[in-house]
């Protein structure tokens, strides 16, 4: 640990929204791809396909927006560079 508040950067209040925004989509996303197995109900092709392919669009989605809120918040600081002395 660095020792530096997170309070004082104030990240976690830019990152709240899009960081339960992605948690929603991972769940949505992880229910319709256990609802669209094919061994469990018998559908078209097209209506199994286009299951697939709206929950891995939510779950990618969901995982990126998770992803980077989390290296918002736990990234590392950026170095501050101070001027050269003449």
């Amino acid at each position: 640990m660095n020792g530096t508040s997170r309070e004082e950067d104030g990240d976690h209040e830019d990152t709240a929204l899009p960081a339960a925004l992605g948690l929603c989509m991972l769940a949505v996303g992880g229910w319709l791809l256990t609802t669209a197995r094919p061994w469990h109900k018998p559908g078209t092709p097209l209506t199994l396909g286009l299951g697939w392919a709206v929950s891995g669009a939510l779950l990618l989605t969901g995982l990126s927006l998770l992803t980077r809120c989390v290296r918002t918040v736990h990234g590392a600081p950026e170095a501050v560079q101070e001027p050269a002395d003449d």
